[in-house]
């Protein structure tokens, strides 16, 4: 096994473990990952049978409610509503709303951020978030883009509402989500860079540094994050603008 086949076991494994779900066998057939060609292949008005243990990209999703396509997940084929709304900014901006107790966090650090992580979740635990840790689960020295990729999946798919990395200067997690389409990462410091990720970027995963923060400071950048909803007009249209972006080199444009 190559180091690039053995780091997507471990992401596969540390994905599935997080939502609660055993990684499907090797020996599976199907695609491991959904994208928008398998979409676009459907007729209008049909059902897309997604493999068991699949993963859906964003623009998949998409493109499933573009073309009104029931993405039927699992052996039972039973059309799953979540599923079918992740692709709906509606749906989106509806979660974003719902009461706090059912929205999920997910977390995950390197080693250098393990014990701001630890303190984190204890704080999200308190404050009624569902949270979602996908590691580590100590001071052994780790891979952080393997932790952020794990975070920023989770986030992508809407299986956690937001999600938090946290590494020793928070910049290599950030950079490493902003690859996952869907997400919007952004490094904060403190709460003025806390609420303007959130009130004018939409950003939708906090990175922080351990080493350049205290826990308390972690804790204000976190809460302020959290509870700071995006704000629309320009600011909406600026991050659309972003987004579009993301789509466009996913198509293959230049």
């Amino acid at each position: 096994m190559t180091d690039e086949e053995k780091i997507r076991e471990i992401v596969r494994r540390v994905v599935h473990r997080a939502v609660g779900r055993p990684p499907p066998p090797k020996s599976a057939r199907g695609p491991t990952l959904v994208t928008e060609p398998c979409i676009q292949d459907v007729s209008p008005g049909e059902e897309f049978v997604v493999p068991d243990g699949a993963l859906v990209t964003p623009l998949a999703r998409q493109a499933a409610m573009e073309r009104n396509i029931s993405l039927v997940e699992g052996s039972d084929r039973a059309p799953s509503s979540r599923v079918q709304a992740l692709g709906s900014e509606t749906a989106a901006r509806g979660a974003r709303t719902a009461t706090r107790g059912a929205r999920t966090v997910a977390i995950g650090a390197d080693h250098g951020g393990y014990d701001l992580k630890e303190r984190l979740k204890a704080r999200l635990q308190e404050l009624g978030y569902e949270v979602l840790d996908c590691g580590t689960e100590g001071a052994e020295s780790v891979d952080y883009p393997d932790f952020a990729l794990a975070v920023a999946q989770l986030v992508a798919q809407g299986r956690a509402w937001r999600g938090i990395l946290v590494d020793g200067a928070g910049i290599g997690s950030c950079m490493a989500a902003n690859k996952v389409p869907g997400v919007r990462a952004a490094l904060c410091y403190d709460a003025v860079t806390a609420v303007n990720s959130r009130a004018h970027n939409d950003a939708n995963v906090l990175t922080l540094g351990a080493g350049m923060i205290g826990p308390e400071l972690g804790r204000q950048i976190v809460e302020t994050w959290l509870e700071t909803p995006a704000g629309g007009g320009r600011h909406a249209r600026r991050v659309e603008k972003i987004m579009e972006i993301e789509r466009r080199f996913l198509r293959g444009g230049r």
